[in-house]
């Protein structure tokens, strides 16, 4: 008998539904009545009014939410509280409790994405963790001193570091499965809008293994979350050493957002955003290999040529891989004549080296890059073009310092993660 291996989508909702199940069962709600207030006006917005009220009240259909006119206003009005930070149309395109950056309004913006404007991705809803009560606990079999840490106890290491990293889902570009292979993946129909580069704050994760006494045995390292599905995923100790990967409680030179983490979050760059788990509470170093459903179930590879790697259900994903995406709404309209086409790359693997253009089905050509060009963060690029009146398509591939460059196509995978391959950009010149 062969086993089933659940999606993404799945192993998602399945975990929502436990957590609401068991979330009813503290406050004396019975599933039956959950679930006549969830047929109403959705899951999300049932957990928030029990949360309001204190115990569930059925619903008629008259305090339904008004109809959506969108698929994003749908899942606003769905998932009151997903969300901290407002998350405006305009700015997002909304997939019930994650927000996708509109690509078109980061023109302008520097180099770095503001915080308003940085993707969300949740797994339930954002976690409130309360700064002041806050401890980090190091143990397992791989330390020798375990250790409990309060919020000034980690600013008090006196290791402070800065980076500019990018931090991207691991499901970004998702869509183009469906658009251009014609096999559609499970989970959120990302397009290229699961991505961001901040600049974070924080101790690097190191200072607190070396002061926990990480013994010359310990083989994997686990922040595990304080959400309630507790979101955890391993990885090498080296990698959990590198200079780079951080204990993080600020973004942009302000105190860490709850949607982003608050008040201590992992990054750790160049991998898939799942290992930079959000809400850290814990951190467990062993001697053996550590699994967990984020390593094992999700985040790895499967269907037709992907096998079963140990314990894992087909290849395991960490480093992220080259991406380009333009500053323009998808689809694009504009008005003939001389334009600056503008857009952004990156790579898990290192800077992006070359950047290439084209239009329609002419040749390709090289784009100016433009400083700064670090290394797991992106480059931006831009090229003159004198556009003629009717439909095209804008195309670009970027390279890296490492030699990868953006295929034409990428092999199909069931839970859709790691599209790096070209894509059209649908543009109408009026």
């Amino acid at each position: 008998m062969v086993e089933s291996i659940p999606s993404e989508f799945d192993y998602d909702t399945d975990r929502a539904q436990e957590w609401c199940w068991r979330w009813c069962r503290e406050r004396g709600i019975d599933r039956r009545r959950f679930l006549k207030l969830a047929a109403v006006v959705g899951v999300g917005a049932a957990v928030e009014a029990c949360d309001r009220n204190g115990r569930q009240r059925t619903s008629g259909p008259s305090t339904a939410p008004a109809p959506a006119t969108t698929a994003s206003s749908a899942a606003a009005s769905a998932n009151p509280g997903a969300w901290v930070k407002p998350v405006p149309e305009h700015d997002f395109v909304l997939h019930t409790t994650n927000a996708e950056m509109r690509w078109a309004g980061m023109g302008g913006h520097g180099y770095t994405t503001p915080n308003s404007r940085f993707f969300v991705r949740n797994h339930l809803k954002t976690a409130r963790v309360d700064r002041a009560t806050w401890r980090l606990q190091v143990s397992g079999s791989g330390v020798e001193a375990p250790l409990e840490l309060s919020y000034d106890d980690l600013l008090k290491l006196r290791a402070e570091t800065t980076v500019r990293r990018f931090l991207e889902c691991s499901g970004n570009g998702r869509v183009f499965f469906d658009e251009i292979g014609r096999q559609k993946a499970d989970g959120t129909q990302w397009r290229l809008g699961a991505i961001g580069v901040a600049e974070w704050t924080g101790v690097p994760l190191g200072a607190v293994l070396e002061r926990a006494r990480t013994k010359r045995s310990a083989r994997d390292v686990m922040p595990v979350g304080l959400d309630e599905l507790m979101v955890r995923r391993p990885m090498p100790v080296a990698k959990a050493m590198a200079d780079d990967t951080l204990l993080v409680y600020a973004m942009n030179g302000e105190d860490l957002p709850p949607d982003h983490g608050a008040p201590v979050r992992a990054l750790v760059p160049g991998w898939i955003g799942v290992a930079s788990v959000k809400w850290v509470g814990r951190i467990e170093v062993s001697e053996e290999p550590l699994i967990s459903d984020w390593n094992t179930t999700s985040y790895v590879l499967l269907g037709p040529g992907y096998a079963a790697e140990g314990p894992a259900k087909g290849p395991v994903l960490t480093t992220q891989v080259v991406k380009s995406a333009l500053e323009l709404p998808w689809p694009a309209t504009f008005p003939a004549g001389s334009r600056t086409l503008r857009g952004r790359s990156w790579s898990g693997a290192g800077r992006i080296s070359k950047v290439e253009y084209r239009i329609d089905d002419g040749p390709w050509q090289a784009a100016r890059l433009e400083p700064p060009n670090e290394p797991l963060a992106w480059v931006r690029w831009s090229t003159e073009w004198d556009a003629p009146p009717g439909s095209h398509t804008v195309r670009v591939r970027a390279t890296d310092s490492a030699g990868n460059t953006q295929p034409d196509t990428v092999p199909f995978n069931q839970q859709g993660y790691l599209y790096g391959g070209i894509v059209a950009h649908p543009v109408t010149v009026t």
